[in-house]
């Protein structure tokens, strides 16, 4: 019944943040190629072009110990910091707010602030699908289609660290926006299905303006910070080429009804659609 409901939720909060909300920068509801900096600008013309390879592509991305996960520059500090002062202006006023997910209980859901349109569904679509088409081919890299995406944000007193656990997504990308903060570090381990005593994890110590991209289904992590605090923009991408043949949060074929928006990414049957056995 919760997951049957959150469509609705989302309308009702939609309505009233689009009714009385009143943006502190307005401009950065679109996307632009000047928030982006020069050396992903780089990348993405690479990757756009017909002859680039994954392992051309991998040349210009910062590879880490982690199996398939990479990192490059995203944002430039300046469009960070308006990012961030848009969320702290918004987590200030007594608007409803959606939570991230399960696991969060601090942060925005971007889609409810009306980001999506004009910014994450472009960011996907044009400038992250060409890189992902390259690196993921089989987790459907190709054909990402839909997305959730959302901040958090952790801060003494608050939300400190993210359990270990996996995504409701094909391939994930983590923007680290900023703000002074310590420790902190994420942590990778290997495939959900791999027993953990099988595993072994590694750090990777998350810079402001620096994405990491990482497959859905590999599990992660990020341990306490000590001090400060620190914002994150999180986008679950999702193929639902891939996702109509097996749920990625319970492995089975999806039971699906009718529900609103992107619903998860399945697209079997009709368009917007819900998995009532897996889990936000």
């Amino acid at each position: 019944m919760r997951r049957k409901s959150l469509g609705q939720q989302f309308l009702e909060r939609r309505q009233k943040i689009f009714q009385d909300y009143k943006p502190l920068h307005p401009h950065i509801y679109k996307l632009l190629d000047s928030y982006f900096t020069e050396e992903f600008l780089d990348i993405l013309h690479y990757a756009r072009q017909e002859d680039a390879t994954a392992e051309g592509l991998k040349e210009k991305l910062t590879v880490e110990s982690s199996s398939e996960v990479y990192s490059f520059p995203v944002f430039t500090s300046q469009f960070c910091e308006q990012f961030m002062e848009e969320i702290s202006h918004f987590e200030n006023t007594d608007l409803p707010k959606g939570r991230p997910n399960t696991m969060n209980n601090y942060g925005v859901l971007l889609n409810e602030l009306g980001f999506d349109e004009d910014f994450i569904s472009p960011l996907r679509a044009l400038y992250l699908r060409p890189i992902t088409q390259l690196l993921y081919p089989e987790w459907g890299g190709s054909c990402l289609d839909s997305h959730k995406a959302f901040i958090v944000k952790y801060k003494l007193g608050e939300d400190l660290s993210l359990n270990y656990h996996y995504d409701n997504s094909e391939i994930t990308i983590n923007v680290s926006l900023g703000r002074q903060f310590s420790e902190g570090s994420l942590y990778f381990g290997d495939m959900r299905w791999v027993p953990m005593n099988e595993t072994t994890c590694t750090e990777y110590t998350h810079k402001p303006t620096y994405g990491l991209l990482h497959r859905g289904q590999h599990m992660h992590g990020a341990l306490p910070i000590t001090e400060g605090e620190r914002y994150n923009l999180i986008v679950w991408m999702r193929a639902s080429k891939v996702r109509n043949e097996m749920c990625p949060m319970c492995g089975r074929k999806p039971k699906l009804v009718k529900t609103i928006g992107f619903g998860d990414g399945f697209t079997q049957e009709q368009p917007d659609m819900v998995n009532l056995c897996s889990t936000l």
